[in-house]
């Protein structure tokens, strides 16, 4: 049985219906939750409309959902254990070319923070892992591994955290000591280096974010999966992005204006391209939409997020 199950019921999707305004689902068509979780937005699609839902997860610990959606909505429901960087392959394997929508809720899952076995909270003890698919390196290889300027150079361009250089030396005299292997054996070097902080966020809350993300290289996947959806959309199909971080919102920001022929990006997740390209999407949102103020009180964890939303074109002419 999935360690999540438990906390199913506190999972809230973020803004959810404004998700599905812009999504707009209707009968008959394909869209795909490319960030599955504990299935919040591929159930709201399923009853919005007559339509089809392939869901994408890193997390294999997703299934028990997965498995309780598609017995409510047989045929209409699939699970793709996979990255949603890679959906257009993985649709295609699926014998699937274009879809109608795609949504995506980029960042880490609350089920995700509130299981201490995962390590990706520093409010509960655990092993120091934060791998979403249970691959590949883990934050402990990192953070007893890396050198102290590459540490820095993490926690500073992934988190924002200003006092990155003291927070990688602390890492690095502790790990001298002793390897450091949980949590909230790091959470407390983090918090003893920093000492004072604004009081609205714990002082490693940065840091452990800057380290989630390179350890599943979270703006990479982005990027990648933001192209992805750009090859599998039909025209008219929509692109829906609620996004938790500045990087990632940047990423999106910059992904669509330079689609749609309002600005070229400049993200080292985007490269410059070497000509300017036909308009391929219409942005939808003029500016990022926020939760709103009753939404944030009842969820306090939907403050950061954006929503960003766009619909595929024919292009029609070069934008000079």
């Amino acid at each position: 049985m999935s360690a999540y199950l438990a906390t199913e019921s506190a999972h809230v999707p973020v803004m959810v219906s404004e998700a599905m305004k812009y999504l707009a689902p209707k009968d008959g068509e394909i869209y795909i939750d490319g960030t599955f979780g504990a299935g919040g937005y591929s159930r709201a699609i399923l009853q919005s409309a007559d339509c089809q839902v392939f869901a994408i997860d890193r997390d294999p610990d997703v299934e028990i959902f997965a498995e309780k959606l598609g017995q409510e909505f047989p045929s209409r429901f699939n699970l793709i254990l996979g990255n949603f960087a890679d959906m257009a392959e993985l649709l295609v394997g699926r014998g699937v070319e274009k879809v109608d929508g795609v949504v995506l809720d980029l960042g880490v899952s609350s089920m995700q923070l509130s299981h201490a076995g995962r390590g990706f909270s520093f409010s509960h003890d655990g092993p120091l892992d934060m791998r979403m698919e249970r691959q590949g390196q883990t934050a402990e290889w990192l953070i007893n591994s890396a050198e102290e300027k590459e540490l820095a150079d993490i926690i500073y361009n992934y988190g924002g955290e200003r006092m990155s250089r003291k927070i990688a030396r602390a890492i690095v005299n502790a790990r001298g000591e002793k390897p450091i292997s949980t949590t909230l054996e790091l959470a407390e070097i983090i918090r003893r280096a920093v000492r004072r902080y604004n009081d609205k966020i714990d002082p490693a809350t940065r840091a452990f974010q800057a380290i989630r993300i390179w350890v599943n290289d979270e703006l990479e996947a982005v990027a990648k999966g933001l192209a992805s959806a750009e090859k599998l959309l039909a025209p008219g199909g929509r692109l829906v992005v609620i996004s938790f971080h500045s990087l990632e919102d940047s990423i999106v920001k910059n992904f669509l204006n330079e689609k749609a022929g309002k600005a070229e990006t400049y993200s080292r997740y985007m490269p410059l391209p070497e000509k300017k390209s036909l308009a391929v999407f219409s942005i939808l949102t003029r500016k990022a939409v926020k939760p709103s103020s009753l939404e944030t009180a009842e969820n306090p964890k939907s403050r950061s997020a954006k929503l960003r939303a766009a619909i595929k074109i024919k292009p029609k002419e070069a934008i000079c």
